[in-house]
């Protein structure tokens, strides 16, 4: 039986310097409200201490400026540690995608790029594969479609139903959806685990849940739910509990999970 994958998500920002801008590990509620809590590569040497499967890497502000930021973090960490990295925030082209793998990340993460060109997730698959290419997608509950995709961070509702542009991004290529509930995000309430069995069952490639795990049953609710795999920041970084402690909750559960080396 394959092992559930536990993955903290590493979320920056710029902060500004006297040697100029800096990434910050920031946490956010429901994709704003944005709180600097440290350095993303000290944080990340924590996480492959404690036995991270992957680390997600992702650039909040997308911008010119945060671009250089986001390849000079993703190649410190990429020296510093040998835990697989997934990195995306802003990726709009084929040479972006490039420049990450060159730099170190093993997976690029396409959001909005990929909803403003579907082609995007066709042409990263074809040259890298599918294991390479995890789309993500941010959803709202939308009476209509069920749940609504949301891009630019969360900010541009793009008329898109969850289910219908996972299906389109998993028969184009993606081999991983990472799947975000916005208006959990940062709260602690637990996963949308109605939108993961959705998803789960509308594709045939393993579903990333993500926002909102606030305790470690929410966590086991998510693979419980069709998850392969459960990713969150402000719950590493703000809950009383590290990544081991909440894999032997999830072991527990009776769900398989790796508890060492």
């Amino acid at each position: 039986m394959l092992k559930r994958r536990l993955i903290p998500k590493l979320q920056l920002a710029l902060q500004g310097s006297f040697r100029g801008p800096r990434a910050v590990l920031v946490v956010t509620r429901q994709f704003a409200n944005r709180r600097a809590i440290g350095d993303p590569l000290s944080q990340a040497k924590i996480y492959e201490a404690q036995l991270a499967d992957e680390l997600v890497l992702v650039d909040l502000e997308r911008s010119e400026a945060s671009w250089p930021v986001l390849l000079d973090t993703l190649t410190a960490m990429a020296e510093a540690l040998a835990t697989p990295l997934a990195v995306g925030g802003g990726i709009r082209s084929f040479d972006q995608v490039q420049q990450l793998l060159d730099r170190g990340a093993d997976k690029v993460v396409l959001n909005s790029g990929a909803l403003a060109q579907p082609d995007l997730i066709d042409r990263v698959a074809a040259a890298y594969g599918a294991q390479c290419v995890v789309l993500s997608l941010d959803a709202r509950p939308d009476g209509d479609l069920g749940w609504q995709v949301f891009g630019q961070g969360g900010t541009q509702a793009s008329g898109r139903p969850a289910v219908a542009w996972a299906r389109e991004a998993a028969e184009r290529g993606a081999g991983e959806l990472l799947i975000t509930a916005i208006d959990r995000d940062g709260e602690g309430g637990g996963l949308d685990t109605v939108l993961i069995q959705a998803l789960h069952a509308a594709v045939r490639v393993p579903v990333i849940g993500a926002g909102g795990c606030g305790r470690a049953e929410h966590f086991v609710a998510g693979y419980q739910a069709g998850a392969a795999a459960v990713a969150a920041g402000t719950f590493f970084c703000q809950r009383d509990q590290n990544p081991m402690q909440c894999r032997s909750h999830i072991r527990n559960a009776g769900l398989p999970i790796r508890l060492e080396q």
